[in-house]
């Protein structure tokens, strides 16, 4: 992680417009409510899910690359850890994105520093409703 927690804030403020990467249509999994706490708080939200679904009216795209490029800016991941390096793969291939950010319990260093080294401001093990609850 390349983002000191002073800097969270500023991070929210700026990207009112991300994606998040696994948003599922089960509404009792983090990978729904998170997003939909933020969307429900004033962010725009889109997602990625293999399969599309419409549940909490968010717009689902098979994948990162059909993402419109204002929300690949910024890409919230629910991926386990030894996924990472797969996501951080298809970040890269796509371009644009400036900040990944991975869930609470979710890391994998060496992905990280990939991304890192890519430029990409990279925040792990940490989730939005908190930092939110603890910024704003």
């Amino acid at each position: 992680m390349n983002v000191q927690d002073s800097e969270f804030k500023a991070l929210l403020e700026k990207y009112r417009k991300f994606s998040v990467y696994g948003l599922s249509p089960d509404a009792t999994k983090p990978s729904h409510y998170v997003p939909a706490y933020m969307k429900d708080h004033g962010w725009d939200v889109v997602g990625t899910y293999p399969k599309a679904h419409d549940v909490g009216g968010f717009k689902i795209y098979s994948s990162l690359k059909d993402i419109p490029p204002e929300y690949r800016r910024f890409v919230d991941v629910f991926r386990s850890s030894d996924r990472i390096p797969e996501v951080v793969d298809e970040v890269l291939a796509v371009g644009g994105v400036e900040v990944l950010w991975l869930q609470l319990g979710i890391t994998n260093p060496e992905a990280e520093e990939r991304a890192e080294k890519a430029g990409i401001k990279v925040v792990s093990n940490r989730c939005l409703i908190i930092e939110h609850k603890k910024w704003f």
